[in-house]
C-alpha cells in the first residue's frame, strides 16, 4: 500500500487537529485580549490619576494583557523562550498583589531566579536576540 502506517496516520491526524484546536484558542484568548484592553482603557481613563493605586491597577492590567498575548505566543510557537516569559510575567503579576506574605515574596523570587537559571542553560540564544534583548552574549557551543 503506502510508507505510513494506519498508527502513523491516527498520529498526523491527531497532531494536525491539536494544531488547529491551538490556534483554534489562541484565536479566541486574542479576542479577550483586545476586549480586555478596550475595556482596561475606558475604565482606567475615568479613575483618578492623583492616586496610586491607579497607577498599580494600570500595571497590573497591562501585565494581564501581556500574560495574554504570550500565553498566545507560547499556543502558537511551542517555543521553551516562549513558555519561561510567560511564566516570568505570572511571577512579576503575583508580587505586585498587595497581601503577599514573606513566604509569597520568597518563593516568587526563587521561581524567578530559577526561570533566569533555565533560559540560561536551556536556551541557545541567537547573536541578534542577545544583543537587542539584553540578555548577555549567547551561550558558546563547548
Amino acid at each position: 500500500m503506502g510508507g505510513v502506517s494506519v498508527d502513523g496516520r491516527v498520529i498526523l491526524w491527531a497532531k494536525a487537529i491539536a494544531k488547529w484546536l491551538e490556534r483554534g484558542l489562541a484565536l479566541a484568548i486574542l479576542v479577550g485580549v483586545i476586549a480586555f484592553a478596550f475595556s482596561s482603557a475606558i475604565a482606567l481613563s475615568s479613575m483618578d490619576w492623583r492616586d496610586t493605586a491607579t497607577f498599580y491597577e494600570m500595571i497590573y492590567r497591562v501585565l494581564i494583557l501581556v500574560i495574554g498575548v504570550e500565553l498566545i505566543r507560547t499556543l502558537v510557537t511551542h517555543d521553551l523562550g516562549a513558555v519561561l516569559e510567560l511564566l516570568a510575567f505570572v511571577i512579576a503579576r503575583k508580587l505586585l498583589k498587595p497581601d503577599l506574605t514573606a513566604l509569597d515574596i520568597l518563593l516568587s523570587v526563587s521561581a524567578f531566579v530559577v526561570l533566569l537559571i533555565a533560559r540560561r542553560f536551556f536556551l541557545r540564544l541567537p547573536s541578534n536576540e542577545a544583543n537587542e534583548g539584553g540578555g548577555g552574549e549567547p551561550e558558546r557551543s563547548r
